[in-house]
């Protein structure tokens, strides 16, 4: 049964309800010694509040997105169960039809990190459309939080129809959504590569590449962008920077602190070389970065963009920022971003052509 799934959670609020009703009902009826009636009482007040919170707590998951299996709540999964599940190459991987709103699900196994990860890809309609059967679409890769999954931008992210329906009223032009598995056997890099676990290049060449070979993409880095929250925020700052020839443009909602976190790459010296405030002094990337925050966010704090809008000042970065007055770190606050995020992006990478 899904952690995240109705079936479970339905289960629990029944659970809750029995518990409750059979509490009420078997109260007055215990019997024994006082010791034992207290000690009786005692546990069919815990399992009230057990059943209870677990439906508060379950209906936060679902609503949020923290956790999305129970391997990831229960911390079992590890590289080594991705390494020792590899998926077949680009070349050979095959995308499933998912049931909600046409997303393409697929497992594959990138050719020079040598990671394996799911992608989930949507295709907008006009892919189909007769008038655009011979023309290439740009490619938007959205990035999950940690922990999260790609099927949180689906199943919590509004993804994608809150970006179709921007489409639809004009204020964007479409894209092709990729949405990549960003910690490959759970491990979070803050989407660096390391010397034995290669994430940015995972993401920068090997889901790229997949895309290139599976669908009628734009070449160039004007075809090609990111956009991520939380931690995939972090990544949507940085990876442009990396890698510009490749991402002409990034939006970065609600980011992790852009000046580096030492619980996840400990080492200085490789810390600093994947810092999006250190990166962008300086930078001579012809590329466009949209961050966002709220006053009220205190994961994503707006103290860290200005640092970096600071730090752009020297670069030849075009930089845009958005601050809303409310909002803590959490779905509708990203999702109150999109229209402006969406925008900039659409200003920036081509239409398909």
């Amino acid at each position: 049964m899904a952690l995240t799934g109705t079936t479970f959670f339905i289960v629990l609020v029944v659970a809750t309800f029995l518990a409750m009703v059979g509490t009420v009902a078997l109260w007055p009826k215990v019997g024994g010694p006082r010791g034992l009636r207290w000690l009786t009482h005692g546990v069919m007040i815990a399992v009230c509040q057990v059943t209870a919170i677990s439906v508060v707590a379950t209906w936060i998951n679902n609503s949020y997105g923290l956790y999305a299996s129970w391997a990831d709540l229960l911390g079992t999964t590890s590289s080594a169960n991705a390494d020792a599940m590899p998926g077949p190459p680009a070349s050979r991987a095959q995308f499933n039809h998912s049931t909600r709103e046409g997303v393409l699900d697929t497992y594959f196994r990138g050719g020079r990190s040598a990671l394996s990860g799911q992608v989930l890809v949507w295709t907008p309609p006009q892919y189909d459309e007769p008038a655009y059967r011979k023309k290439r679409f740009p490619v938007l890769i959205l990035m999950h939080g940690v922990p999260g999954s790609p099927q949180s931008w689906v199943e919590h992210g509004g993804m994608p129809g809150d970006f179709e329906q921007l489409v639809k009223q004009r204020k964007v032009h479409p894209f092709i959504l990729a949405m990549p598995v960003i910690d490959p056997g759970s491990v979070d890099t803050d989407c660096s590569d390391l010397p034995d676990r290669k994430v940015a290049t995972w993401l920068a060449y090997d889901v790229p590449d997949l895309l290139k070979r599976k669908f009628r993409t734009l070449s160039g880095h004007s075809g090609w962008g990111v956009m991520g929250y939380s931690t995939g925020g972090y990544c949507a700052a940085k990876l442009p920077l990396q890698y510009p020839k490749i991402f002409g443009a990034g939006a970065a909602i609600d980011p992790d602190p852009l000046t580096g976190d030492t619980s996840v790459l400990p080492d200085p010296e490789l810390r600093a070389a994947n810092t999006p405030t250190k990166l962008v002094a300086g930078s001579k990337a012809r590329v466009s970065l949209f961050l966002a925050t709220s006053r009220q966010d205190r994961v994503s704090p707006p103290a860290s963009i200005e640092k970096f809008l600071a730090a752009s000042a020297t670069s030849s970065v075009q930089v845009r920022t958005q601050l809303l007055p409310s909002g803590g770190h959490n779905y509708q606050t990203f999702a109150a971003s999109y229209p402006m995020a969406f925008h900039w992006l659409g200003a920036w990478l081509s239409a398909p052509k």
